[in-house]
């Protein structure tokens, strides 16, 4: 049987698993900049994942924690998880949380810990059924302390609203990642246990259990939140997984096998604005065109320079909306379908790759991004994106895809609006994505235009699982802004979340032009916005 004590000796230790090694920097600093007692640190042979697929945080435990004295046990509700995760992280001690009728996992957990005080928050069930325990649990009225110190009463605070589809309110994973020993809200019976060993930089998200977090900061680590699942997101995620090793902690991040490639896609440099993910970290202000003039767009009317400063003009009315930077782009119309037949009987008119070189290195001079559009008619997308390699393996040139201008055998331009196969677009996404790979590339953008369901009448056979690329929905309807927004509504019907949305905006055929404000206020707001 556990035996109940009052307070932790301060002199308690934890043992972390695995064998002890210097720090790569020999100073005896650990990953969050504390001192450990003489440099050693977690040894791992790669960065990991640590699943934590049901939550428990038991896995994160059994890879940090080889023994702890102390073990905070929470029921599955968000307030309970967050009053232990501030226990946990206060007294040093692993945290675990009760997601289903059967404990015994916990049980076992709290066994091998060798736990002599297990802290219960909330209804735990039957964990630690006939061990002495403490109940961590914040007593009732614990926070009207303001009118108990100075008369009183607190205002009354209003009831979170409850989200959409009726799920209890997410726990703060961003707010337990940045909680310390300090500030963290522990118990009086319990002292903080220093640890042996220094910690690894840890990634964790949203989705991330509030347990493996809590266990995590518990044991000293650098916990980084980030906004999606991948160590490219910033310039210090990159630098932490391209420094040394880390350990991802939540299936977010998908298995070992897709960790290790996006690692791999780290070292390929950054993009402009920071960090090696298209989306998030940026948003694109775009000017849709062709050299030609501006027939085909308003980014011809003028010479490349000049439509760069117009293009920034625009910029210097979103980025007072937006926290993210904002950046310039060109989506260049590169193959123009065609009524006519032309040589090869395909109707399409092949521009040469050295026609757009001036405005890819405006933009890119501007800190911008390039797409190469392409209106294929008869020919194939591949075939046509196969002429531009060159540009494409330079790193700030992705390519867009336009299904209304896919002709079938016997069609011609303008008889119908066209569409495309999943199986087209995913050829092409095959063939960029081995681009990027065998070229040490950072992500490329794919932009896939939509703006009638029957355009991709099978979208969700595209395979948008490469990590070499950022998959992006353009639904471009004209029109006055409800028929806009039904379209924009319609195509993100159904739509897998691995695809990022872009409007544009026609400045002669939309009645009115949405100004920025309105743009932006668009939801979700779009990730590029061009203008045609």
């Amino acid at each position: 049987m556990r035996r109940l004590v009052a307070a932790l000796a301060a002199t308690t230790t934890l043992t972390l698993v695995a064998g002890c090694s210097t720090s790569p920097d020999g100073d005896g600093t650990s990953a969050n900049g504390s001192q450990d007692d003489g440099g050693d640190r977690l040894e791992l042979a790669s960065s990991e994942v640590i699943a934590d697929a049901d939550g428990t945080g038991i896995e994160t435990s059994q890879r940090i924690f080889e023994e702890s004295e102390a073990v905070v046990v929470a029921a599955d509700t968000p307030a309970d998880q967050e009053r232990a995760a501030n226990i946990a992280v206060a007294a040093g001690a692993p945290m675990l949380t009760v997601t289903g009728p059967d404990a015994t996992a916990i049980d076992e957990e709290i066994d091998r810990l060798g736990a002599d005080t297990v802290v219960t928050v909330g209804d735990t069930g039957t964990v630690a059924e006939g061990s002495e325990t403490i109940d961590g649990t914040a007593p009732a009225g614990e926070d009207a302390t303001a009118e108990e110190t100075t008369g009183e009463a607190p205002a009354e605070e209003a009831a979170p609203e409850a989200p959409v589809d009726g799920a209890a309110p997410a726990v703060d994973v961003a707010a337990i990642a940045a909680l310390d020993a300090e500030s963290a809200e522990g118990l009086d019976e319990l002292d903080h246990a220093e640890h042996p060993l220094a910690m690894p930089t840890m990634f964790v998200t949203d989705q991330t259990s509030p347990a493996s977090v809590a266990t995590a900061r518990a044991a000293g680590a650098d916990v980084q939140h980030l906004a999606v699942a991948d160590p490219r997101l910033t310039t210090e995620s990159m630098q932490a997984v391209t420094d040394g090793e880390v350990l991802a902690l939540g299936e977010a991040f998908g298995d070992q096998e897709r960790f290790d490639k996006v690692i791999d896609l780290a070292d390929n440099g950054e993009l402009p604005g920071g960090g090696g993910l298209l989306f998030p970290g940026r948003r694109m202000i775009a000017y849709y065109g062709h050299p030609s003039g501006g027939a085909l767009g308003v980014m011809g009317e003028q010479p490349p320079a000049e439509a760069v400063e117009r293009v920034k003009a625009h910029i210097e009315n979103y980025q007072p909306l937006e926290e993210q930077p904002v950046i310039p782009a060109f989506e260049i119309i590169v193959t123009v379908a065609s009524e006519f037949p032309g040589e090869d009987g395909k109707f399409t008119n092949i521009g040469d790759p050295a026609e757009f070189v001036p405005y890819i290195d405006a933009i890119t001079e501007a800190g911008g991004y390039a797409f190469l559009d392409l209106q294929p008619g008869q020919a194939s997308f591949l075939e046509q994106a196969q002429v531009y390699e060159e540009l494409l393996k330079r790193p700030n040139v992705g390519l867009a895809l336009d299904p209304e201008w896919n002709l079938q055998p016997g069609e011609q331009p303008l008889q119908r609006v066209g569409h495309a196969e999943a199986a087209e677009i995913n050829e092409v996404a095959d063939w960029l994505a081995a681009l990027v790979r065998d070229n040490d590339l950072p992500q490329k953008g794919l932009i896939v235009h939509q703006f009638q369901m029957q355009m991709l009448r099978d979208r969700e056979q595209i395979n948008t699982s490469h990590p070499e690329l950022s998959f992006i929905l353009h639904a471009d309807g004209h029109g006055v802004p409800g028929q806009k927004l039904e379209t924009w509504n319609a195509v993100r019907e159904g739509l897998s979340p691995d695809w990022h949305m872009a409007w544009k905006n026609f400045i002669d055929e939309d009645n009115p032009t949405f100004t920025p404000e309105q743009t932006y206020d668009v939801e979700p707001r779009p990730w590029f916005v061009s203008y045609q």
